[in-house]
């Protein structure tokens, strides 16, 4: 369990750090030529996709994790916890 925890907390890392070197470069390269304004907006979009693509990441391999622990409890016999709803507050 602890590899595979190891490993998505690695890649989720990986892929965080190679979005970063790539938006860095695409920005360097776009501060040359374009004014200040287009080359923020265009490094926060940068930023943003970056985001969301180390976030499906991490959610996939939180996936693939889960897939195997679950897996292998049901090969030694053991149910898979099932995830409890909180309680919901009265208003």
């Amino acid at each position: 369990m602890a590899i595979q925890v190891f490993l998505a907390k690695a890649t989720t890392t990986v892929i965080t750090g190679l979005a970063g070197v790539t938006a860095y470069e695409i920005l360097k390269k776009a501060a040359a030529k374009a004014p200040l304004r287009q080359t923020a907006v265009s490094a926060a979009a940068l930023g943003l996709r970056g985001t969301r693509k180390a976030e499906e990441a991490a959610e996939s391999a939180r996936l693939k994790v889960a897939d195997v622990m679950a897996e292998a409890r049901e090969r030694i016999g053991e149910e898979s916890p099932t995830r409890k709803r909180p309680a919901r507050p009265d208003h």
